[in-house]
């Protein structure tokens, strides 16, 4: 080994659900380092969310969009011979989730018109209903690596 392990960084927990869940995917929302103002739009589209399919249960309901939307495989670029190949790795759990929670700040921030909170409910309640862009995104990745299964055997 050439270089010394990076050191992972730990998330403390929210102060509303306790979750580290929760305060990743503020952090990933935060926007010119503005957390107050994460903070309450995560809370507020959560809060919403719960309301709006009737589930009293807000981070419940969070961590089984996150579940949704978590992809098990992807495919990577590897060179052989002249030839690129998109080979099938599975994904770790964390790297999922960071996927996961990407995905769903991604879209929400792409869909127009409404104030961000909305759309970030919007986004987490077809999440928890396996629906929307998301979801979509994460059944092409499986797709793709189903496709290029073949391929499988240049993992290293």
């Amino acid at each position: 080994m050439r270089r010394r392990r990076v050191q992972k960084n730990t998330v403390m927990p929210d102060a509303k659900y306790s979750s580290k869940l929760v305060q990743r995917f503020v952090n990933m929302v935060m926007v010119s380092g503005k957390k107050s103002m994460a903070e309450r739009i995560v809370y507020s589209a959560m809060d919403q969310a719960a309301l709006k399919v009737n589930n009293p249960d807000a981070l419940a309901m969070f961590q089984k969009a996150v579940d949704n939307i978590r992809p098990l495989v992807e495919v990577k670029s590897r060179r052989v011979g002249g030839a690129t190949y998109q080979v099938p790795i599975e994904i770790r759990q964390d790297r999922g989730v960071f996927l996961a929670l990407k995905w769903l700040r991604d879209f929400a921030r792409t869909r127009p018109g409404k104030p961000m909170d909305e759309r970030l409910m919007d986004e987490i309640v077809l999440a928890f209903q396996g629906q929307g862009s998301a979801v979509k995104k994460k059944e092409d990745m499986h797709r793709m690596a189903e496709a290029n299964q073949a391929f499988s055997h240049y993992r290293w």
